[in-house]
Parts: C-alpha cells; structure tokens; sequence
C-alpha cells in the first residue's frame, strides 16, 4: 500500500509493505536520518516527530496509520540552527548526539505552544526524553535561558 502525508511542509508518500513503523519509512524509504533508532519501545523519546501536532516516539506508530498526516521530524524545524538548538549549543548541552533530535523535537514543540516555559514546564515537556550523556542539567538551564530571552 502507498501512504501519502505531509512530511516537513512538503508532500510524501511511501511504500508499506508489512508492518512497518513510521521511523523505519522516515530513515529507511526516505532518507531522513535525525530521528534515531535506539529503543525501538517508545522509552527513550530519540525518535520524537511532531505528528498532526502532538509529540510522538515514531518507533510506535505504525507507518500505515499516517496516511493524510502531517509529520515534522528535526529535519523539517527549519535552515540552519533553530532557537533551541542554538540554546543548547551555547549552553554545551550537546554530547553524543543520540537523544539530541528528540529533545529538539520535543523543546521546539513545548516553545511553539508556550513560549515562556517555567522550569516545571520544561521537564515535563521532557519527561519522555532520556539523555545518558549530556545530564539533564545543562539541558534544562539551556531551555530555560531560551525561555527568558525576549524574542
């Protein structure tokens, strides 16, 4: 079956020929690297897209379930570094890059709704997200600062 969506502003379609889960569509049929393939139980948030307006893990959602969505992966939030992206990269929140496009994801997300976060805001925005390397920490204080700064 050929699913067609929205993919990053743009149409999309894709072949599904089994079952077969939006991420694997998203890096295997259609090149789009940035969500990573880490716990494939919707546990580590490393494959977060924005499907039809919500946050989801892409490892969870069956690709034949999309058809008509619009879906919106690290790729798609825009040329060059993002305002959150930019926030964790001043703030050296960045190491080994593996839940780096969810956290993304999923901040770009939370500014788009509520541009002002508070701190409890932010980590329950990123409670599905986990980060072994960098620590919570710097990612928190970096999208806090974003969250303070006028924009």
């Amino acid at each position: 079956m050929i699913i067609t969506f929205e993919l990053n502003g743009a149409p999309a379609s894709a072949r599904v020929m089994a079952p077969v889960s939006l991420l694997d569509v998203l890096r295997d049929q259609l090149g789009l690297p940035g969500s990573k393939n880490v716990c494939e139980q919707g546990e580590c948030g490393s494959c977060s897209v924005i499907l039809d307006d919500e946050v989801v893990c892409s490892c969870l959602v069956m690709a034949g379930d999309i058809e008509g969505s619009t879906v919106v992966t690290v790729e798609g939030l825009g040329e060059g570094l993002n305002p959150v992206q930019e926030a964790l990269h001043r703030a050296g929140a960045v190491q080994c890059g593996f839940c780096t496009p969810g956290i993304v994801v999923t901040a770009t997300d939370l500014f788009t709704k509520r541009p002002r976060p508070d701190d409890d805001e932010i980590k329950e925005a990123l409670a599905g997200n986990i980060c072994r390397c960098t620590g919570y920490g710097a990612i928190v204080r970096a999208l806090r600062g974003l969250a303070e700064v006028e924009r």
